[in-house]
């Protein structure tokens, strides 16, 4: 089995643009998800009532904690989407140098 395969591109292009997109869309659901359930609408949820602190406490903690997951998540998409962008570029610019080469040019 050879370990040799050519890599396309501008299908890394088009999959660095789907993490494009899905890093995008995930971090507008992420700013609305935040923005319902702030702390603020949490409490307007439970109430003031104090045997309900405790459950409202644990409910804005697990909202902020799946802000910053989900959050970390798209900046991943985005990281990953410019790691393949620039994959891309070097692959591009080296197929265009060895073509150069096989043409009789110069590297």
């Amino acid at each position: 089995m050879s370990g040799d395969f050519y890599l396309d591109p501008q299908e890394v292009t088009r999959l660095a643009s789907a993490f494009e997109t899905r890093g995008y869309d995930l971090a507008s659901a992420v700013r609305a998800f935040e923005r319902t359930t702030g702390a603020e609408q949490i409490h307007d949820g439970f109430g003031f009532l104090t045997e309900s602190e405790e459950v409202t406490s644990a409910y804005v903690d697990l909202a902020a904690g799946m802000v910053e997951s989900l959050g970390n998540l798209a900046r991943s998409f985005e990281e990953l989407n410019q790691a393949l962008k620039d994959n891309a570029k070097n692959s591009e610019a080296a197929d265009e140098a060895l073509a150069g080469l096989f043409k009789g040019g110069k590297p």
